[in-house]
């Protein structure tokens, strides 16, 4: 995938408008409302959507021409896809008799503007819709699904992803795929530009296109969730955890718009083998595990303790420093134990979070809370080594209450800085 951006919010007098841009590729797509209909829905109590797509003069290599009274019969094309992908994401009868109409500009082309457009269309829907609840000429969203679009293609016999100009110009097979964000397809269209092309190759394609699409949408919900006022969409990700307690503090970490779902959750069983050498590896290893089974967004973390004295022990076998994975209390008398006698009792909670998107890299946070090891274990809140890990006015991390502890917590300290980097990405910073 190339990078993907949308800015919310770009045009003052629209009822919702976004920039949106998949690498070079830059659309700038509003979305107007006005009362009435088309003569065919007066009376009904159905509203309407349509879209006009057109490409900027300088937004080519060379000058497009606008159009005259004949329009481009590509715009034409490409406006009905999208009037018919994002009519797929309302409920017209919730609408009133209202139209929306969403305008996509293309500004500078390098491939995929008409994908570009239903995806950044789409945002902009939202936030016309956003809109027009506020002002009370409707009074609940009409929003049904999410909707976003990708190409995909074979270029040289290889597979590829979200074609920019120098690919889409070579491909052997081409195709666009709009979907929403359960998977189900609502437009496909796909050419054998130079030979037919297998069944087998039509899945592979589609496959691929549908990860990209939850990449896209993933950055829509992001966007979507800061500035919507009646935000609907939850913006779903997966911890690659099967420990709902640690759910829990995600979630609440993360707040509201976010729905965190534990591996059991979504069907997935397996242990995943950590065979890494530090946090990070292990943090890693387990969200790309998590994201190839699940192909959501997911997120794993790789914390513990790391005690001084002990030379960084336990370190990444925190959970089986007894030799029983999970056992606090069983580690809890370990640690206790190899720290009788010694009086420099220095030590931290290490939290490695990794988060994995389909079609992107895996990026890794590091987080860090700084303590003593206390004399005994204390503390009814919390679990793992919380009960030994004096953090403030000789309270361990057990005694504080949980919603202290997810405001200092290592953990916490990466996902703020995992929260930050979604919004930058989303919005493009």
């Amino acid at each position: 995938m190339r990078n993907i951006a949308i800015k919310p919010n770009v045009m003052q007098n629209a009822a919702g408008s976004c920039l949106v841009s998949f690498g070079n590729t830059k659309v700038l797509c509003t979305a107007s409302v006005e009362t009435g209909v088309p003569p065919f829905l007066k009376g009904s109590g159905q509203g309407w959507l349509t879209a006009e797509y057109a490409m900027l003069p300088g937004s080519t290599l060379s000058r497009k021409r606008r159009d005259d009274a004949k329009r481009d019969s590509r715009g034409v094309e490409i406006s009905r896809l999208i009037g018919r992908s994002l009519r797929q994401a309302v409920d017209l009868f919730k609408l009133g008799e209202n139209t929306i109409t969403i305008d996509c500009d293309v500004i500078q082309a390098d491939g995929g503007t008409r994908t570009a457009s239903v995806t950044g269309g789409f945002v902009a829907l939202c936030l016309a819709v956003d809109k027009m609840m506020e002002e009370k000429l409707i009074s609940q969203s009409p929003i049904v699904r999410q909707v976003a679009a990708v190409s995909c293609g074979i270029v040289e016999k290889n597979y590829r992803l979200d074609l920019d100009y120098s690919l889409d110009s070579n491909a052997e097979t081409d195709m666009n795929v709009v979907a929403d964000e359960n998977g189900n397809i609502i437009e496909l269209q796909a050419t054998g530009e130079q030979n037919p092309f297998s069944k087998e190759a039509l899945n592979t394609l589609v496959d691929m296109a549908l990860r990209g699409i939850r990449h896209i949408q993933f950055v829509q919900q992001l966007v979507l969730m800061q500035y919507l006022k009646n935000f609907s969409i939850p913006c779903q990700i997966v911890l690659a955890s099967q420990n709902k307690n640690k759910a829990k503090e995600v979630a609440a970490i993360l707040g509201k718009g976010f729905s965190i779902k534990t591996l059991a959750e979504v069907g997935f069983t397996s242990d995943i083998e950590e065979n890494g050498t530090t946090f990070s590896e292990n943090a890693a290893i387990k969200s790309e595990t998590a994201l190839k089974y699940t192909g959501l967004p997911c997120i794993a973390d790789d914390s513990g303790l790391s005690v001084k004295a002990l030379n960084g022990a336990p370190g990444i076998y925190s959970a089986r420093y007894s030799g029983i994975h999970g056992d606090d209390e069983k580690n809890n008398e370990k640690l206790l134990l190899e720290m009788q006698n010694i009086k420099d009792r220095e030590a931290k909670f290490v939290c490695a979070l990794a988060l994995s998107i389909p079609e992107a890299k895996t990026q890794v946070f590091i987080g860090e809370l700084y303590g003593s090891i206390a004399e005994k274990a204390s503390g009814k809140y919390g679990f793992g080594y919380d009960p030994l890990l004096i953090v403030e006015n000789g309270k361990t991390l057990a005694e504080i209450s949980p919603e202290k502890k997810n405001a200092i917590s290592h953990r916490a300290k990466a996902l703020e800085k995992l929260k930050a980097y979604l919004y930058d990405m989303a919005c493009g910073k």
